[in-house]
């Protein structure tokens, strides 16, 4: 029996829901990290994905178990996004730690839809929408003036760091950004070759956890000097990692890596407005605009097709052909791929 031609779109709508509330949760990190200043970014990134990847593969074992044959089929991919994993959260918190809190965010956020749009063209062949290289467009210009708010600051009470500082930092946002899209896309990539999100994502996230093993117990013991130290390290694990991702991997069986990355922008739009309303950072108009412009990005992209326009007419009237069985499958499989 053919399934509704609406059901492709509720379904990436719940996807991108997804996406949006694991940013939400994604987007606290950097906050919730200033309550622990005597613990080191490496210490940081460690305790979070590190702990938050093994509990993943801890909860997720028994589906791991049963697709450990289609998991074995594609170690290839599973150990690239397990790397990945290992490599983002010390390239994350090294860069905000480096280049301070809102920077390091846009720069590794920010630039992850673009790192993915390349590995998605490289890997997959794939054509991305209008509509995406639009949001895309949007959420761009939005961290960008986010980033250019918090280059206007002034340095006196915050201890801006120096031009080097900044630049390594930028630099290692970069890498965040790569090793983020890279893992989405490994993830994404196993899901759609029918292995379940949280066998997926508990495999990836636990090899990942499994690598951070080692940083964590030589970075590790400031988390243990004081009850906040350990407060913090457990909330980043188990709330913003642990259930944020649980979320992220639901949201990637139903939209391409591309779109997650790119509704992700949220995160530092999310890290901006709380560094003003619990840390007391200030924010120019400058950075308030880019925050619309992100949140006009999440509108492009999550936004129904018949908002955007209902079926497409050629300029003669003519309605364009239907699509075949094998097309709808592609397009519910691949939501974002041009038909």
């Amino acid at each position: 029996m053919r399934r509704p031609t609406g059901s492709g779109t509720r379904s990436a709508g719940a996807g991108s829901l997804c996406v949006l509330a694991a940013s939400v949760l994604w987007g606290t990190t950097g906050t919730a990290a200033t309550f622990a200043p005597g613990v080191g970014p490496l210490a940081i990134g460690a305790v979070a994905m590190g702990l938050g990847g093994l509990l993943q593969a801890l909860v997720a074992a028994p589906r791991i178990v049963r697709q450990a044959p289609r998991l074995r089929a594609r170690r290839g991919t599973v150990l690239l996004g397990a790397l990945a994993v290992a490599v983002y959260p010390l390239a994350f918190y090294s860069s905000m730690h480096l280049a301070g809190v809102a920077v390091g965010t846009v720069v590794s956020i920010g630039m992850a839809p673009l790192a993915s749009a390349v590995i998605e063209r490289v890997m997959d062949r794939r054509r991305l929408t209008r509509r995406w290289t639009l949001g895309a467009a949007l959420g761009l210009l939005g961290t960008l003036l986010l980033c250019a708010a918090q280059a206007t600051q002034d340095p006196g009470d915050r201890g801006q760091p120096s031009m080097a500082a900044t630049m390594l930092g930028v630099g290692l946002g970069l890498i965040a950004a790569t090793t983020y899209a890279l893992y989405s896309w490994a993830a994404h990539r196993l899901i759609t070759h029918g292995i379940a999100s949280r066998a997926a994502m508990g495999t990836v996230f636990g090899l990942g956890g499994v690598l951070l093993v080692p940083v964590l117990l030589v970075t590790g013991p400031p988390l243990l000097d004081s009850g906040t130290n350990m407060a913090v390290g457990a909330y980043m694990a188990v709330v913003p990692m642990f259930a944020g991702y649980v979320l992220f991997g639901w949201g990637l069986a139903h939209v391409p890596a591309s779109t997650a990355t790119t509704l992700s922008l949220l995160e530092p739009a999310v890290a901006a407005v709380l560094a003003v309303l619990v840390i007391g950072e200030r924010l120019p108009a400058v950075g308030w605009t880019g925050i619309a412009l992100v949140l006009a990005c999440l509108a492009v992209l999550t936004a129904p097709t018949a908002v955007l326009g209902r079926r497409r007419q050629r300029p003669d009237g003519v309605t364009p052909p239907q699509r075949t069985a094998a097309e709808h499958t592609v397009a519910r499989s691949d939501p974002g791929r041009v038909p």
